[in-house]
């Protein structure tokens, strides 16, 4: 069990990563304009990019259109970072 709950602690600081990037890359919005603008509360955000709270798909899928990508193109690039031998689930 232990390891399962590394692998989402992993999966949670990589998309994290990913988020956090793509604002400051592709777009001028601040944590604060982004939490204003798509209704997710500022502090959410932040744990969100820094990997300390889990991200509900909702909340993935405003974060992606703010950023203006689809959120399949945001789960690509996790799945990218994570590499094709990442799981969740033992086998």
């Amino acid at each position: 069990m232990q390891e399962k709950s590394h692998k989402i602690a992993q999966l949670s600081i990589e998309l994290g990563k990913i988020l956090k990037k793509l604002r400051n890359e592709n777009t001028s919005l601040t944590l604060e304009k982004l939490a204003y603008e798509y209704d997710i509360p500022k502090g959410t955000l932040s744990k969100i990019e820094n990997g300390k709270q889990k991200c509900l798909f909702v909340n993935l899928w405003k974060i992606a259109e703010a950023h203006g990508v689809k959120c399949s193109s945001v789960v690509k690039l996790l799945e990218d970072e994570l590499g094709s031998d990442f799981k969740l689930m033992d086998e």
